[in-house]
């Protein structure tokens, strides 16, 4: 990947690439997971304590192949029994559904292992499946060590495996470096059972795409292309409208009802949720963002905010984390809000900042307005009552209130507060100063302008 990542902390929709198998796994029943370690372990095994502190890690400190890792990894288990399902962690894409029908396959059949295989356009560097006469499986052969008439076989090993846990203990003794690499390959395990006549056979995943890995960044976007594609269509089925597939990035943790509409270039993330009949985009960001049921979204970057049902947002608004909006509120255009709640049908339709605030239901918060929350070293807060006025071009200085039905006027500088009912002013008296363009810019259009409209008023007046 070239990165100071793993590979597997990459991310992708929401979960990193690790995070994606191992949400798979559990939806699948595991009663024990460990995860092998080795590139970075301290990183991956912070993830780990994060999202699934219940996972035993196994540091490989030599990455001395496939079926090393697993030997090592089932040192952690001596009391385990039964199956044992081997998941590559670069899988995102991997369905609980298909492991599932994977461990069915597999003890059904009473078998000692059984591979998961693919049929892929191209199988370019991946370990191929070979089947005998009655179509069994014969072995499994990494590309490296495989003729050219096997590198022709289209059907691949994916690299995720079911085998009897007794069976599979005995196998790994057994296995030997002998290949192109020097490593012990899991593969080898399939061979070593049949040997002896533990059964062994394959499952062939519904969909081939279930079974990509990555091993660059362009793979991994061609993954997120897909997991998109595979969000997009599921919410689609479930009475979600989404107008551009290819331009809309739902995370898998996001949540939406039924009757949800998203436009265009929209991306809904982390823990999103979004309430029926509301309207996203075209253009906006959600992270972490709670919208109620009928708000509307548009051309908006939202982060840890909560916009409330009939709501409206936008466009190009900026909700920083603690914006609450009430039913019927307004944040109109190029407005800014951080930790602030808005009452319902509260307005602040136009190019504002509003941080640190408490405006109550019905109040209106005129265009330009500030909120003055930081001095430089403290932040403060304002409270502006139910329906109050707050003109234009305003400066509230907090810590400040304006009381309910209070007015402010236009052009103001508020720090002492102003009482219920009242008018708040503190503009100073305005003094025109006659003669100053002729004097200070003549020759210029402005100049010029202003002695045609003196001439036309001394005209008029003639």
């Amino acid at each position: 990947m070239k990165s100071a990542t793993p590979k597997v902390l990459h991310p992708l929709l929401g979960r990193t690439l690790l995070g994606h198998v191992l949400t798979a796994s559990s939806a699948a029943g595991a009663g024990q997971t460990i995860v092998v370690v080795g590139h970075k372990a301290d990183l991956v095994e912070a993830h780990l304590s994060e999202v699934a502190p219940g996972v035993t890690p196994v540091l490989q400190a030599q990455q001395n192949g496939t079926g090393h890792a697993v030997r090592i990894a089932l040192e952690a288990a001596p009391e385990a029994t039964g199956t044992v399902v081997v998941l590559n962690g670069d899988v995102p894409l991997l369905r609980a559904e298909t492991v599932a029908s994977l461990i069915e396959a597999h003890e059904s059949g009473a078998r000692g292992a059984t591979v998961l295989a693919a049929e892929v356009g191209d199988p370019t560097g991946l370990g191929r499946i070979v089947r005998d006469a009655s179509g069994g499986l014969e072995r499994i052969v990494e590309e490296r060590d495989a003729s050219a008439e096997v590198r022709a076989i289209r059907e691949i090993n994916a690299g995720i495996y079911a085998f009897d846990l007794a069976s599979l203990r005995e196998a790994l003794s057994k296995l030997s470096t002998d290949n192109d690499q020097g490593e012990e390959y899991l593969t080898d395990v399939f061979g070593i059972m049949a040997s002896v006549g533990h059964p062994v056979g394959v499952f062939v995943a519904p969909d081939a795409d279930e079974t990509l890995g990555c091993n660059d960044r362009a793979e991994l976007a061609s993954l997120r292309a897909l997991l998109r594609d595979r969000v997009n269509q599921a919410w689609m089925r479930s009475g979600v409208s989404i107008l551009d597939p290819a331009t809309t990035w739902i995370d898998v943790t996001v949540a939406l009802e039924p009757d949800v509409e998203i436009d265009q270039n929209s991306q809904l993330l982390g823990a999103t949720s979004v309430a029926a009949g509301a309207i996203i985009g075209p253009d906006s960001t959600l992270i972490d963002t709670t919208v109620g049921a009928g708000a509307v979204v548009l051309r908006t970057h939202s982060i840890g905010a909560e916009v409330g049902p009939e709501a409206t947002v936008g466009p190009f608004s900026f909700l920083r984390p603690g914006t609450r909006l009430g039913r019927k509120a307004k944040v109109g255009g190029f407005v800014e809000t951080k930790n602030a709640e808005l009452g319902d049908g509260a307005k602040v339709p136009h190019l504002s900042y509003v941080g640190d605030a408490t405006i109550g239901a019905k109040a209106n918060i005129g265009a330009g307005t500030i909120f003055a929350n930081y001095d430089g070293v403290n932040k403060s807060h304002t409270t502006v009552g139910e329906a109050a006025f707050v003109g234009s071009d305003t400066v509230l200085i907090a810590p400040v209130e304006i009381e309910p039905g209070a007015y402010v006027a236009a052009g103001s500088a508020i720090q002492k507060g102003v009482p219920a009912g009242s008018l708040g002013v503190t503009r100073a008296p305005q003094r025109n100063v006659e003669g100053w363009v002729a004097r200070k810019r003549p020759g210029t259009v402005s100049a010029a302008a202003a002695e045609r409209a003196l001439a036309e008023k001394d005209a008029a007046a003639e």
